[in-house]
């Protein structure tokens, strides 16, 4: 914390230095505009020297109960550090097998321990699914993935139909995501022959509270298919739900335990729950967004290479507060008017967010 602080303190000296001196000769100006380069581009030492080192829960409380400006601002200036500040990659998500699901995830309307109103979907055509990527992409898409309602991906017919879909999907030249499940490490494989980019395999929460939200599935097994992926060379997705009656100690376990993989998810989606008619978590409390924007410049921070999405419930948040996660380093959407079997915003409202922020959708490469 010092390290971090110091540095800042030192940087801001500089701006007010220069705001105060005369500025007398070429090379007093030369001086100047570095020192107030330096001050616009503050980089925290302890986001650089320390992108992966394993971060206690209690220096990642301290990050996360920082005033939220201050958070805020530290977290633009690691975002500025690694990534284009003005570009935001755009993702589209297609539900290719609906509801049935084994899982009792408290939150999930797709289980088929709930009554959702949530119909059961068998697999999609690989032809269907290749029209809605060729789509995606038109309209500016760089990744797509495929979720399917699984516990565990099937051997035989599906999974090779899957695999023909990964194919075609790659071919496109979009990278190719898929949410299928647990899977083995022979699947991965398979799944990574076959040209897939990334494999999304959520958290959902802190280990203390997981418990709470499902029953019929251990941590240990989603940390073992992460594992899974790694050894196939797949990249991971990997991040959690917010709003499912967590406490603050909860979001700050769910992020000290996405920041202690190693190496850290390359993409990391941050959702927001969508309350599903039927479902355990239907009633739930709102979330306040400015949560959402906290948790987001937190892992911005201990994630400092990743991809941080705003996944769900943009549906549900402002402009504004949108404006605010861009603003804590989010540099990825899900674009598309559904996820899975959720709404989202529109690709006209997309469009004008984006071009009222100055901010363009980011191509592949």
């Amino acid at each position: 914390m010092h390290g971090r602080q110091g540095a800042k303190e030192q940087a801001e000296t500089e701006g007010s230095s220069l705001r105060a001196e005369t500025y007398c000769g070429s090379s007093a100006i030369l001086s100047d505009v570095v020192s107030f380069w330096k001050y616009m581009h503050y980089e925290p030492e302890a986001a650089i020297l320390e992108i992966h080192r394993h971060r206690t829960r209690e220096e990642i409380r301290e990050i996360y109960q920082q005033p939220f400006l201050e958070l805020i601002f530290e977290a633009q200036q690691v975002h500025r550090q690694h990534h284009r500040p003005g570009e935001v990659q755009l993702c589209r998500l297609l539900s290719i097998k609906t509801g049935g699901c084994p899982e009792d995830c408290a939150y999930c309307p797709q289980s088929a321990h709930y009554q959702t109103g949530v119909g059961r979907q068998d697999l999609m055509r690989t032809e269907d699914v290749l029209r809605a990527a060729q789509q995606a992409k038109q309209e500016g898409a760089t990744r797509f993935c495929m979720g399917a309602a699984w516990r565990q991906v099937p051997e035989g017919k599906e999974f090779e139909t899957v695999l023909d879909m990964v194919r075609l999907v790659d071919g496109l030249g979009l990278e190719v995501c898929c949410t299928l499940g647990m899977l083995t490490s022979k699947q991965a494989l398979q799944l990574k022959q076959a040209g897939l980019t990334a494999y999304n395999h959520n958290l959902d929460t802190s280990p203390e509270l997981y418990g709470s939200i499902i029953t019929t599935r251990v941590y240990e097994e989603r940390l073992r298919t992460i594992a899974n992926l790694r050894h196939a060379g797949i990249t991971v997705c990997c991040g959690g739900i917010l709003g499912m009656g967590e406490s603050e100690e909860d979001r700050i376990g769910l992020l000290e335990q996405l920041s202690s993989l190693d190496p850290h998810p390359e993409s990391v989606p941050i959702n927001m729950l969508m309350r599903a008619e039927g479902t355990p978590l239907a009633n739930a409390a709102d979330l306040d967004p400015l949560i959402m924007v906290r948790t987001i410049a937190t892992a911005r921070i201990l994630m400092p290479t990743s991809m941080v999405r705003i996944a769900a419930g943009r549906k549900h948040m402002s402009r504004e507060a949108v404006t605010l996660c861009f603003l804590a380093g989010a540099n990825s959407i899900f674009t598309g008017d559904r996820l899975l079997t959720t709404p989202n915003p529109g690709a006209d409202q997309d469009a004008d967010l984006l071009r009222d922020l100055g901010l363009k959708a980011m191509s592949r490469g």
